[in-house]
């Protein structure tokens, strides 16, 4: 799937929910302390999302799409415990790009991959809206967290350091 498709396919869905978000275009940025300045809102608000891999025994491989506020960082060991894992590390950036969708710094907060496990810090929640890069260097989307929740129905666990 294409970053073009990736975001066609993301406000598809948000306009089926009736999901409340607002477009912010800026100039293109990935990093999430440098985007956040761009758009106007706090680091902790920011969805910074990193696709995480952890072998579970030595036959199998899982894909986890780890959420976390843009303050914080990903706590490796706290994805491979909740995966009963035996080993973990960031995915290569290949493999990022593909289940993602999108290229690295424009990953959603969503997961159109069936091997990709969404699972996101409760911390990030706690804000009204989270803000990401909507699958574009280009462009970011404000959504509810209350829409954010209901239509991506992630796995909430602790797994910010």
């Amino acid at each position: 799937m294409s970053e073009h498709e990736t975001y066609d396919r993301l406000i598809a869905l948000l306009d089926a929910e009736g999901a409340q978000y607002r477009l912010i275009d800026h100039a293109p940025e990935g990093a999430t302390e440098v985007v956040s300045e761009l758009r106007g809102n706090s680091l902790a608000q920011a969805a910074k999302c990193i696709v995480v891999m952890v072998k579970v025994g030595k036959k199998v491989t899982r894909y986890v799409l780890a959420v976390v506020p843009g303050d914080r960082r990903v706590d490796l060991n706290a994805v491979k415990a909740l995966l009963e894992g035996t080993y973990v590390s960031f995915a290569s950036r290949d493999i990022a790009e593909r289940l993602a969708g999108s290229v690295s710094g424009t990953v959603l907060p969503f997961s159109f991959d069936e091997k990709l496990e969404l699972v996101v810090d409760p911390a990030l929640l706690e804000h009204e809206e989270i803000f990401f890069n909507a699958a574009r260097l280009d462009r970011s989307l404000a959504l509810s967290t209350k829409d954010y929740v209901r239509i991506a129905a992630p796995r909430t666990e602790a797994v910010a350091g």
